[in-house]
């Protein structure tokens, strides 16, 4: 089912067999990334295959890490649409916007790419118990697939996230302990149980395998604008693993020759509360700083450190990117847009997508012909008390 090959730090390139439950690289702590036999891949299958397949994130399986079917978690995440928005590009003056909807996931959020992956392969190499630190989305859909799984679920939330996604959690059989502080100070509560424990930790890029559910965005891209790949993408980044990850597929197509030409532009959105990427972008750093007293009314990229810093820093550079932050006003102002126009209610880092684009055609960045897509990452329907 799977070419998946061996795992490979995204740091200092040692390489690991994969058949093993692994966290970080033993060597230097960093991300670990999952690696394909890519000519045995593209020997084997094609995109005439993949076109017959069911619609959902898991007709790409020969480049996904679950190496036997039966332990594939599947609640129909992926090939989620990708709308056409003219009204809210007429509105500013851009003529080819695409909004990819990322919001008619299972549990509402891409997250659910990620954990279906990870999760389906920590099953199968016999994980019984595991532990997300979150703001809301990502432990929601952890909970989703554990309890598909029968694993015991445990996560860390800050007690200023939406009531709504704790009640979610609990709901799918979790427990969920509230914390006083941001996603660093629940990573690091989590990161005890995970030690006395013996729980797996999910935390973002800390296990190889969220990364690969999250880079079939990249792949439904393509294959949804024909193998061919729009000039910019706008994503909202806290973690940073969708943004990782769509850099790792285009890679991957690209050697697959499934795709040919320039990769889109990245842009990397955070908020002006919050904004250690794009502050580390602007300065010329290789690393991110960890950002003092982060504040955002967008929970999903309120994240001061993220330890694929150098993975996002490096994917906005090599693709002639940027990085943008937007005050949480302007977000507020984009969800109404959104909604407005498209009739999509988008959670504010989605909509923070909207605000940057505002701001990249009002300086010139980016040119009124280009093929843009904004990335909506969840359904706004659980932040609708920042709309009243």
């Amino acid at each position: 089912m799977s070419f998946l090959s061996h795992l490979e730090c995204a740091a200092c390139g040692k390489k690991l067999e994969a058949d093993l439950i692994r966290n970080l690289c033993p060597e230097c702590g960093k991300p670990l990334l999952a690696r394909y036999n890519l000519d045995e891949a593209a020997d084997r299958t094609d995109r005439e295959k993949i076109a017959v397949r069911k619609p959902d994130m898991w007709r790409y399986r020969e480049l996904l890490p679950v190496r036997d079917r039966r332990f594939v978690l599947s609640l129909g995440e992926g090939f989620t649409p990708l709308l056409p928005a003219k009204r809210l590009g007429d509105s500013i003056g851009i003529k080819n916007l695409l909004i990819k909807e990322e919001g008619l996931n299972p549990t509402g959020s891409f997250k659910a790419r990620g954990m279906s992956a990870a999760i389906s392969r920590a099953f199968e190499l016999g994980v019984k118990e595991l532990s997300i630190p979150s703001a809301g989305n990502a432990a929601a859909a952890a909970c989703a697939y554990a309890a598909l799984a029968g694993m015991r679920s445990h996560v860390y939330m800050p007690a200023d996230a939406p009531k709504s996604f704790a009640t979610e959690c609990k709901a799918l059989g979790a427990n969920v302990e509230l914390v006083d502080g941001l996603i660093g100070d629940c990573g690091r509560i989590a990161a005890e149980g995970v030690k006395k424990f013996a729980r797996f930790d999910m935390s973002t890029l800390k296990e190889p395998y969220r990364i690969e559910g999250k880079k079939t965005m990249g792949y439904e891209l393509a294959e949804q604008m024909d193998w061919r790949l729009p000039d910019v993408i706008i994503y909202p980044t806290g973690g940073g693993t969708g943004l990782i990850g769509m850099w790792k597929a285009f890679d991957e197509m690209e050697r697959l020759g499934w795709i040919e030409g320039e990769r889109p532009r990245m842009v990397s959105v955070q908020s002006d509360g919050c904004a250690p990427i794009v502050k580390a972008f602007h300065n010329g750093d290789e690393f991110a700083e960890t950002w003092p007293d982060a504040k955002t009314i967008a929970d999903g990229i309120r994240v001061p450190a993220a330890i694929g810093d150098f993975l996002m820093l490096e994917a906005l550079r090599e693709s002639a990117g940027t990085a943008v932050a937007v005050s949480d006003g302007e977000i507020v102002d984009a969800m109404r847009a959104i909604s407005r126009t498209e009739g999509i209610i988008a959670c504010p880092e989605g909509a923070s997508t909207f605000a940057a684009l505002k701001r990249l055609n009002k300086n010139g960045w980016i040119r009124k012909d280009e093929i843009t897509v904004l990335f909506n990452t969840g359904t706004g329907a659980k932040y609708t008390h920042l709309l009243e």
